[in-house]
């Protein structure tokens, strides 16, 4: 079949990078496997219009991936393609039609919603949807009726559609897939990779290098009250050594990657395959190529051996998910991390040379004036390189979230769209956590953070610094000063 898998255009934050959707590259890669031919849209970097397209592919199915901040744009993508051909089928996947399945599958442009993973999922419902088609074009009334799209796919495990009766149907759970190692490979061809920017806003490299991103993990042990990734199961699976670096050597030799990007929400839960990953990669000469941690690994497991063979094979950043410089209020939301962990996570990572990032959340519940004035202190202390200060998003599916609907808190955005991270809006009320408090302390982390004598000399005697001056122009606009 003749697949277009879209990914909607994102309200970014102006210092987000654009990068390929991990996501989509495995689905176009199991709709490879299955001898489809696949096309990504994706709406960051696509000048054409999406109808345009549609109608020069003419799909048999599409596919759209969406996160909360992506679902509407997700919505509007469906409804121009459904202007095109009415006729084709939508297929919406991500983790908010996960958590909100109803919701999309309700509205008359979406068909049918994936949850939770996807690739055994898609896989299985275009060989129904391809068994449909070629018996409707069979012809006869009876074909028809036994093909119908509504019968088709009552026996696919893990997805949600809209009876004729209106009533909304959710067939049983799919299980968290056992194996990593089936998957396919991310297939990066899909994509124009010159239309991208590298991972990391302050990384030493230059716009339209050529940056991938791998995953060589799922699922977290860990259950953060704040945390998206608690919508998904708690099951830690793993890919092994062997399959990790097949891939990173397909990346850096066929691909030519000058930089790679680590995606995973716990890469360092078993330190033993970190270890084997960095033997390989070393092995194989493949550490000459600089990688990242996109997300934060875990500073109660991150000693300085380890962080310091991480080194060695080739990584040059790591991020920490530091959240709180209190410890009550990391104990409140599950963090499972103690502020002396943190400290010598960050102290050892520095030992060995590595640049570090620290993840900040301001607002979190049960927080006071005081509390947030410890994280910016806390931040201070730690000195990272970069330090990424949010306001608490409560996502939908998320504890904090339910914790805000069940308690005396209120949200205080109505619109999708406005769960965008980074900005300086807060986003919910409850208790001692106003909205004032949370924005004032917010821009006061921001400035206090970067606005030191000492860490604007270490800035302005960077050379990416220079490079990148209209960028670091405007977010000092957006984020450092008041709003």
């Amino acid at each position: 079949m003749r697949v277009l898998l879209i990914n909607p255009r994102s309200k970014l934050p102006i210092d987000v990078r654009t990068q390929p959707s991990l996501g989509l590259a495995y689905i176009g890669a199991v709709s490879r496997q299955r001898g489809d031919e696949p096309r990504v849209y994706d709406a960051d970097v696509e000048t054409t219009p999406l109808a345009d397209v549609v109608r020069a592919w003419q799909p048999h199915v599409v596919g759209i991936t969406a996160n909360t901040t992506q679902i509407k744009a997700a919505w509007r993508a469906a409804q121009e393609v459904k202007s095109v051909d009415a006729t084709i089928p939508i297929v919406l996947g991500g983790p908010h039609p996960s958590v909100l399945p109803e919701e999309s599958v309700a509205r008359p442009e979406v068909d049918i919603v994936v949850r939770g993973e996807g690739e055994e999922t898609w896989r299985e419902l275009c060989d129904v949807l391809q068994e449909a088609e070629e018996r409707r074009s069979g012809g006869t009334e009876e074909q028809a009726a036994i093909c119908n799209l509504q019968s088709a796919i009552c026996r696919v495990p893990g997805i949600s559609f809209q009876a004729p009766d209106g009533s909304i149907v959710h067939n049983p759970d799919r299980p968290p897939i056992k194996d990593l190692d089936t998957l396919p490979f991310a297939d990066y061809s899909l994509f124009r990779m010159s239309e991208y920017t590298n991972l990391q806003p302050t990384l030493d490299t230059v716009d339209g290098s050529k940056s991938f991103s791998i995953m060589t993990s799922r699922g977290c042990p860990y259950r953060c009250s704040y945390c998206s990734q608690s919508i998904y199961p708690q099951r830690y699976r793993v890919r092994s050594p062997e399959h990790v670096v097949a891939e990173w050597r397909h990346l850096v030799r066929d691909l030519g990657a000058q930089e790679i990007g680590v995606l995973d929400d716990s890469f360092n839960i078993q330190r033993r395959r970190v270890h084997e990953i960095c033997d390989l990669l070393i092995a194989e000469g493949l550490n000459h190529v600089p990688w990242i941690m996109i997300n934060g690994i875990r500073a109660n497991l991150a000693d300085r051996e380890l962080l310091a063979h991480m080194k060695a094979a080739g990584c040059k950043r790591t991020a920490f998910g530091v959240e709180s410089g209190n410890q009550a209020i990391l104990d409140s939301i599950n963090k499972h991390l103690t502020l002396d962990q943190i400290r010598a996570a960050f102290r050892a990572a520095k030992d060995v040379g590595l640049e570090t990032i620290g993840f900040f959340i301001i607002g979190l519940p049960g927080e006071t004036e005081e509390t947030m004035e410890e994280t910016i202190r806390f931040a201070i202390e730690l000195d990272p390189l970069v330090a990424n200060f949010s306001m608490l998003t409560p996502f939908p599916g998320t504890r904090v979230h339910q914790q805000i609907q069940e308690g005396d808190g209120r949200l205080l955005v109505n619109d999708w769209e406005d769960y965008a991270f980074f900005e300086g809006k807060a986003r919910y009320e409850m208790g001692t956590v106003t909205a004032e408090l949370q924005e004032r302390k917010w821009h006061q982390a921001y400035r206090r953070f970067y606005m030191r004598p000492r860490r604007i000399l270490r800035t302005l005697t960077r050379g990416q610094t220079w490079r990148d001056l209209p960028r670091i122009a405007r977010m000092a606009l957006r984020l450092v000063l008041p709003g």
